[in-house]
């Protein structure tokens, strides 16, 4: 087997063999008319001096050679031509008749005619079109680039009084590890020593500094603030949160969904029927320049120009509108997509919880209790921590020290605040771990709640909402009758309750809630397999469910690598922005098919004018030229935004 390394990518192929085109090109057009006007300045300096007789004898001594000039374009054909025409060989023989390969045969055929500038067109034309592609789609390699540039590698761990550079790969469950001011964090682990914050947007979506003091709780690849942190390593540097990340990714990269092109399933039809009607012109006629001729006229310049001009003039469109396309294959299949699937936090939700409610328990005062709580939650990174620390800052409450923090996931947080032990967690826990408060708990609410004992001894009751985009609503129940959705689902990793609650509220069945981004994973690919998938999701916890779904859709910029993951990122987050992409898609792909089959259709009636002799190879070339330009223009309508682009 040849060593890839060494071989050329495609891509790169591609990119010298449309440059060469282009310089070819171009040097012929200079040689061209530059000898069109020595030929004229040439000549009337002959008729100057000479009767005419011997200015046509003089005429045909030229100094410069006329054949000179097509010696860029033969260079296109040979260095460029023909490893197009050998990839398009190995195609046919794999039963590959895509619209490429008519271009192929028009490239010989043009040598054929000494039409050396349509040859050297259509070598352009087929190399621009796989560069435009490559160009355009990001895919999963990208996402692994970004996680990769970010993945830490370097831990200081502390022995005695000594202080020792190791790899992540050397750190031990157990060891005590120092983390500099703006390091990278190398692995999950408990604060022992020092108070900072962190930024963990990379890892949560949320764009928050998480503060950290004695207890907290830090991940892997979270930056650290100003201050110095000692850590207790819990886990292996490749059992970590971001290496588990990373490693999802690279599974669901395996999995990601191939979309055929437009233009190569449109090609598959016109391709052979362009090569039957161009023998049987021949076998009828007995004269072979028909043959010639039908396939000058045949060459698919609608496929290789008309749909590639489509489609950038829909991400143009798109980008005005704050709509990102990373993947330009989505406008194809966008409006065959038949699943829905929505992340809850940041999509259908503001993702801004509130506290709308503080339940106090018997003989305890509302705001001291906020205040207590609000001091031990400034180190927690759960979302409602958020919430609960801005209720205390609105009533300018002053917060207290805190010390000997835990946060198990499922159960809770806890922390002394002031010599006072406090306990924060479900209402599930506190009743199973203090049956005796479940006759002061108030009546189960829809949204997320939480309980709070101070020292052991029930405190208060917390209620919040995540409030629902004011559009919510109207955009998932217009899905199915305006954009033919089968299935609406709702996927998070939030409580039932709440999860529940908002499916009721925007009119979503199909509920999947306290989902871990494996299991989404799992969850979006067995629903990929069974239909047509679009994702809509926030944060770096959806990267592997968006990277798996026939088409992903990020909202904002929260998360560099969940930008990467998504097939499209959703600039303004807005459920318009998401609906304006789907019509941007549907009308990309019926202006495509018009460019395409109107484009086919034309050349159709002329290669018949050509069978039957009426048109020569010249005015088959002519024609095609002329209709180039109206699949050209009728493509470029793309880019011009209709009235509306939205339909709820």
């Amino acid at each position: 087997m040849a060593d890839k390394s060494s071989a050329i990518p495609r891509s790169t192929s591609e990119n010298l063999i449309a440059v060469l085109s282009l310089l070819g090109i171009g040097a012929y057009l200079v040689l061209h008319y530059a000898l069109d006007i020595g030929h004229e300045v040439y000549t009337l300096s002959l008729n100057s001096v000479l009767s005419s007789a011997a200015a046509e004898l003089y005429q045909g001594r030229l100094i410069f050679p006329i054949e000179l000039v097509s010696v860029p374009l033969l260079a296109v054909l040979l260095l460029g031509g023909i490893p197009l025409v050998y990839q398009l060989g190995v195609k046919l023989g794999e039963g590959d008749w895509g619209s490429d390969l008519l271009a192929g045969i028009s490239i010989v055929t043009a040598v054929l005619l000494d039409e050396y500038l349509a040859g050297s067109l259509v070598v352009l034309m087929l190399s621009g079109g796989v560069v435009l592609e490559t160009y355009a789609v990001r895919k999963a390699s990208s996402v692994l680039e970004a996680l990769s540039r970010r993945m830490p590698s370097v831990a200081h761990r502390k022995l005695a009084d000594q202080l020792i550079d190791i790899t992540t790969a050397q750190v031990n469950i157990g060891d005590t590890l120092l983390i500099l001011p703006h390091e990278l964090c190398p692995v999950d682990g408990t604060v022992l020593e020092g108070t900072s914050t962190m930024d963990e947007s990379y890892l949560t979506g949320e764009p928050y500094m998480m503060s950290k003091t004695s207890g907290s709780q830090v991940m892997s690849g979270a930056i650290n603030g100003d201050s110095a942190l000692t850590i207790r390593a819990d886990k292996l540097a490749i059992d970590s949160r971001y290496a588990k990340i990373m490693e999802v990714m690279k599974s669901s990269e395996q999995y990601r969904p191939n979309i055929r092109r437009l233009g190569d399933q449109l090609g598959a039809l016109y391709t052979p029927l362009a090569v039957i009607i161009a023998i049987t012109a021949w076998a009828v006629s007995g004269d072979v320049v028909r043959f010639l001729a039908v396939l000058v006229i045949a060459t698919p310049c609608p496929l290789l120009i008309g749909i590639p001009v489509t489609i950038i003039s829909s991400i143009s469109l798109a980008a005005r509108r704050e709509i990102i396309i990373k993947n330009p294959a989505i406008l194809e299949t966008i409006g065959t997509c038949r699943t829905a699937i929505f992340d809850k936090t940041g999509t259908l939700t503001y993702g801004r919880p509130s506290l709308t409610a503080l339940i106090p328990g018997m003989e305890h005062d509302e705001q001291e209790v906020l205040r207590l709580i609000a001091s031990l939650e400034r180190y927690s990174k759960h979302p409602l921590s958020r919430a609960i620390v801005s209720a205390a800052e609105k009533l300018k409450l002053s917060l207290l020290n805190v010390s000997h923090i835990t946060e198990l996931p499922g159960e809770g947080l806890e922390g002394n605040v002031e010599g006072r032990q406090l306990k924060i967690t479900s209402r599930k826990n506190g009743v199973e771990q203090h049956p005796e408060i479940a006759e002061y708990l108030p009546q189960v609410s829809g949204g997320l709640e939480c309980v709070v004992l101070i020292d052991e001894v029930y405190a208060a009751t917390l209620q919040f909402r995540d409030e629902v985009r004011s559009d919510s609503s109207s955009f998932i129940n217009h899905l199915k009758p305006s954009h033919l959705f089968d299935k609406v689902m709702l996927v998070s990793g939030d409580r039932e309750s709440e999860v529940r609650f908002l499916a009721e509220q925007v009119g979503i069945e199909h509920v999947y809630f306290s989902q871990s981004p494996e299991q989404k994973l799992e969850l979006v690919r067995a629903e990929t397999k069974l239909a047509k998938t679009v994702f809509l999701g926030d944060g770096i916890n959806d990267a592997p469910a968006l990277t798996a779904a026939t088409i992903g859709i990020a909202f904002g910029q929260n998360s560099d690598i969940t930008g990467e993951s998504a097939d499209a990122v959703i600039m303004d987050s807005s459920l318009l922005k998401v609906d304006e992409l789907f019509h941007i898609g549907e009308r990309m792909r019926k202006i495509a098919l018009q460019s395409a089959v109107g484009g086919m259709a034309l050349s159709l009636i002329g290669m018949v004018f050509a069978g039957l002799g009426y048109l020569t190879p010249v005015a088959g070339a002519i024609t095609q030229e002329i209709i180039d330009v109206l699949a050209v223009l009728n493509a470029l309508r793309a880019a011009m935004p209709p009235k509306t682009l939205s339909d709820f």
